[in-house]
């Protein structure tokens, strides 16, 4: 939502976005992106510490929540809000190159060089998580609700990868950090604020993100739930 001193500078046509000029706080962030977002962020240390200090309970569950979450995200990129789809900020190498040379024009949401951090963090966490869901011991009492599925050997294997990729994930979320850090301080653009409330104040002329499709998002929501609670009960075939 803009603030009281932000009125469009260009009439919108029914059903498209507002375009506001330099100085305007515009909507960026959808709250299922930071919803989705700020959850990560605390998962990540959360499971972590499950798994350092043997709560094995707690990290499958919170496994689970990742999965969950993990899959929304996924359908969102499709069918959330126009910042929020793949569609608006993965692009291609020689987009990323124009980023990189100052050619790119102004722009809301990630740019096509923070796009590569997105697409890189969801992928890992994902291989991660992936992992977990095959890896442990039934002898230890412990295992991933779809373990049973394969051999011990897979399964000890899958295990050895859960355990040394975490320093993957941590790692991609040390340069995710340093990115933002970097542009706070150098680039004085706050990437921070923004995952925040939502809203940002602009210096170019830009269009602010649309409104969040509440249908789509208990569609989406309800999909992610469905999908994490089958692969709980082991993935029971669904005939």
């Amino acid at each position: 939502m803009t603030t009281s001193g932000s009125i469009p500078t260009e009439p919108s046509s029914p059903g498209q976005p507002s375009r506001f000029a330099a100085g305007s706080t515009v909507r960026v962030w959808d709250l299922p992106v930071r919803i989705t977002h700020w959850s990560f962020a605390l998962l990540v240390p959360a499971m972590w510490w499950s798994a350092e200090n043997s709560q094995w309970g707690w990290h499958k569950r919170l496994g689970l929540v990742l999965l969950g979450l993990l899959v929304f995200r996924l359908l969102w990129g499709f069918f959330g809000t126009r910042t929020a789809r793949f569609s608006s900020f993965v692009k291609g190498p020689g987009a990323v190159l124009d980023y990189l040379r100052g050619h790119a024009g102004p722009l809301i949401g990630h740019s096509p060089l923070a796009a590569l951090s997105v697409v890189a963090l969801l992928g890992v966490m994902l291989v991660q998580v992936g992992a977990g869901l095959f890896s442990g011991d039934p002898y230890d009492g412990m295992t991933g609700p779809l373990n049973p599925l394969i051999g011990i050997a897979l399964a000890d294997a899958l295990t050895e990868w859960h355990e040394w990729f975490y320093w993957v994930v941590l790692a991609m979320a040390a340069l995710h950090l340093a990115a933002i850090a970097y542009y706070g301080a150098v680039k004085h653009d706050d990437l921070v604020s923004p995952m925040l409330s939502g809203e940002k104040t602009v210096n170019a002329m830009v269009e602010e993100n649309d409104r969040t499709n509440w249908l789509r998002f208990l569609i989406c929501a309800g999909l992610a739930l469905g999908f994490a609670l089958w692969i709980a009960s082991g993935a029971p075939p669904l005939s």
